[in-house]
């Protein structure tokens, strides 16, 4: 992406910077209050296939909406904020293990113009690994339940190069059953990386604890 249109995007985001991204207060683009409602704090969850994944939102609230202000309405600005969260799960990773954010359809890239795991990795100070690339088309997750996710993003990665053993740390954004992480590592371990686990910026209740042995649960 270019530099004009990286300018281009926070120029936009500053036009998106009426109302707070979280309470809708006027004149601000994140007030202070809920500034304070985005300060990372590890929540540990399990995806389907048991990988531990450390996120440091909960995807609910003011957090939720925020996120969606940056994902859906391109308020890029918001993704500095987001970071700080995100470097406070990402400072307690191995520092040997690549970063991996999960990869951006096409036609997400083609309607935002930047891929949303990669720039919070780099807004949290870290480096992104584009080790994963999209191998087929998926459906629109939204309103898919837990086993319906799995079967759809199924083979839906490959992993770029040969891995050779070494560590990886799979990074996404929002993680609402697990299912696409579960993918991700599926795809790093067939070309020989070594996932190490997963960080997130939110999950979502739905998201069973690390200890709970019970199937995942969708809210209503």
């Amino acid at each position: 992406m270019g530099v004009w249109h990286r300018i281009g995007q926070d120029a936009l985001a500053l036009l998106l910077a009426a109302s707070c991204a979280g309470c809708d207060r006027a004149g601000t683009l994140l007030c202070e209050a809920c500034r304070m409602r985005l300060r990372g704090e590890r929540h540990d969850v399990r995806t389907p296939e048991g990988m531990m994944v450390h996120a440091a939102l909960r995807y609910e609230d003011v957090p939720a909406r925020v996120i969606r202000r940056l994902k859906e309405d391109g308020a890029t600005l918001l993704a500095r904020p987001l970071g700080d969260a995100l470097r406070a799960v990402l400072a307690v990773q191995p520092a040997d293990a690549l970063l991996a954010p999960v990869p951006t359809s096409r036609a997400a890239f083609r309607r935002r113009g930047y891929r949303v795991p990669e720039l919070l990795v780099r807004r949290a100070g870290g480096v992104p690994r584009r080790l994963l690339v999209s191998a087929r088309r998926t459906g629109d997750q939204r309103r898919l339940g837990r086993r319906a996710r799995a079967h759809n993003v199924a083979g839906s990665m490959r992993a770029i190069g040969s891995g050779h053993g070494r560590r990886v740390l799979i990074v996404d954004d929002v993680v609402t059953t697990g299912a696409t992480l579960d993918e991700a590592a599926r795809a790093l371990l067939a070309a020989g990386f070594l996932p190490v686990g997963a960080v997130a910026l939110a999950a979502t209740p739905r998201l069973r604890p690390p200890h709970d042995t019970t199937e995942f649960t969708a809210r209503g």
